[in-house]
């Protein structure tokens, strides 16, 4: 099945969320650090995430585009609106920051990353799951953290992750019939970057250091891929 390693991508982050929702009686002293322990932990993976760039001045101009629509499109305000339409339609109490929160801050951490990309593409071109399957070992461990803390909105990333990681999936055989594999190696390595910084922005965000707009910088993905066939087809 073409679609297994994203569906199972997905489950697993639920899985996690569910079983993190049992460490909630943990005291909130303990709660704080460990959530400042996760805002390092992920500033540190997005401080990496960003030296995959060759290109760094193309990182930079996409993060300030991206920016620019991202809050035109009020994309945070849409996000977080959602959140809460969902967060309404649970007949129980949630406990913790809330639902918005939790889906929110999980769905850019497992969407935002080239693992997304290569798994999807290599179950689209190869039937290979094996990335995509890794990717939801990892999300799956994240998740149950996330949840512990930010509460059980964390399982319902699993919804945008199963939508782009398939689309990506099943648009794999297009892909590869007009984009080269330098472009595409290329497009990972600066977007991977960008979507560094936006980990890092997530990070901050966690520790408490900042209340950035995060998801408003998610349309500088696009204009990553816009500018670097741009660069490749000049040169």
């Amino acid at each position: 099945m073409i679609l297994f390693g994203s569906i199972t991508n997905a489950l697993l982050i639920v899985l996690g969320a569910f079983i993190g929702r049992f460490l909630n009686n943990i005291p909130e002293r303990m709660k704080e650090t460990v959530m400042y322990g996760i805002g390092l932990a992920v500033t540190a993976i997005g401080i990496q995430m960003t030296f995959e760039s060759t290109q760094i001045l193309i990182v930079i101009i996409s993060i300030v585009i991206g920016a620019v629509i991202g809050e035109w499109m009020d994309l945070e305000g849409k996000i977080n609106r959602l959140g809460q339409w969902i967060e309404k339609k649970l007949p129980a109490k949630n406990e913790g920051p809330g639902i918005a929160q939790g889906f929110v801050t999980a769905t850019l951490i497992f969407v935002v990353g080239s693992m997304a990309i290569i798994g999807a593409i290599d179950s689209g071109l190869r039937n290979d799951h094996d990335v995509l399957i890794m990717k939801g070992i990892i999300d799956g461990f994240t998740s149950i953290i996330l949840s512990s803390t930010l509460g059980i909105g964390v399982a319902f990333a699993a919804i945008p992750v199963l939508l782009y990681q398939g689309i990506i999936t099943l648009c794999a055989t297009q892909i590869s019939r007009f984009v080269s594999d330098e472009l595409l190696s290329f497009f990972i390595s600066e977007m991977t970057a960008t979507g560094g910084l936006m980990i890092v922005g997530i990070g901050l965000n966690l520790i408490g250091v900042t209340k950035m707009r995060v998801a408003n910088f998610i349309p500088g993905i696009v204009v990553v891929g816009v500018i670097v066939s741009i660069v490749h087809f000049l040169h």
